[in-house]
């Protein structure tokens, strides 16, 4: 622990974490195992972090949400194990008017300036360039990357293996292995190299074509597609049972 730093003696903090100088740490803060705080990051509570974590300088995490509904609630953070908070990136904690509660999970990379807002659910494995943000409410799935300065409407869902291009104004939800770009976004394809890179066999990526043909080429409409796609999933293929359900699960529409 650096002299240099400000820690509240509530704080509950592993003794194998490192914290260098100018931090920051509030009270009603858990931090687990060999988390790494690089000198001027600032954790408020309620805020519960996993083992593993680096923080760059200037993240803040944990900080009360903007949003004008809140008015000083115990609200929560949860962070998971092995992420990376490069600099300048912000979290905020939930509001009542949701769960309470923002959740990120395993594995996450947030590149410098990205922002999390007040009741996300981050899954695993994700990647944020640059500047990407998200707004209050969102949900992301697994292995979703956003290009920088993407950013994402309130309550839309991002499906596992999305993918969107630079510059990328998201408003309605993004099916699963879809790849967006462009303001508004739009469909542009599918990630089959981000596939590739996650093991996904040749027989997968082809079936996962198939299904994107079926909602996006043949004029169908989505409860058609849906339809379909079930009849094209009589073996309940792991990869088209995540396109099926990411479809299904939409509640502001996808991108078409």
């Amino acid at each position: 622990m650096n002299s240099n730093s400000v820690i509240d003696p509530s704080a509950k903090i592993h003794e194998s974490v490192s914290v260098g100088p100018f931090c920051v740490i509030g009270p009603n803060v858990e931090i687990g195992p060999n988390c790494i705080l690089h000198s001027h990051v600032v954790i408020k509570g309620p805020t519960r972090i996993d083992e593993g974590n680096i923080f760059y300088q200037f993240s803040t995490i944990g900080e009360d949400t903007p949003d004008k509904k809140y008015q000083g609630e115990e609200t929560f953070l949860e962070i998971g194990k092995s992420n990376i908070f490069r600099e300048g990136i912000t979290v905020h904690r939930g509001t009542i008017q949701d769960k309470s509660k923002t959740v990120i999970g395993d594995g996450n990379l947030f590149m410098a300036y990205t922002h999390v807002a007040h009741d996300c659910v981050v899954g695993n494995y994700n990647v944020f360039a640059n500047t990407a943000g998200l707004a209050g409410h969102v949900t992301l799935g697994n292995y979703v990357t956003l290009g920088a300065f993407t950013l994402v409407h309130q309550f839309c869902r991002l499906g596992d293996y999305s993918f969107t291009g630079l510059n990328t104004i998201i408003t309605m939800d993004v099916p699963a292995f879809v790849k967006v770009a462009a303001n508004p976004a739009r469909p542009i394809g599918l990630n089959s190299i981000g596939m590739q890179r996650n093991n996904f066999d040749t027989e997968s990526i082809n079936l996962i074509k198939k299904a994107y043909r079926v909602v996006y080429r043949k004029g169908y409409s989505l409860e058609d597609a849906i339809k379909h796609l079930h009849e094209l999933n009589s073996q309940s293929h792991p990869a088209l049972e995540t396109f099926i359900a990411s479809l299904e699960n939409s509640e502001r529409g996808i991108l078409r």
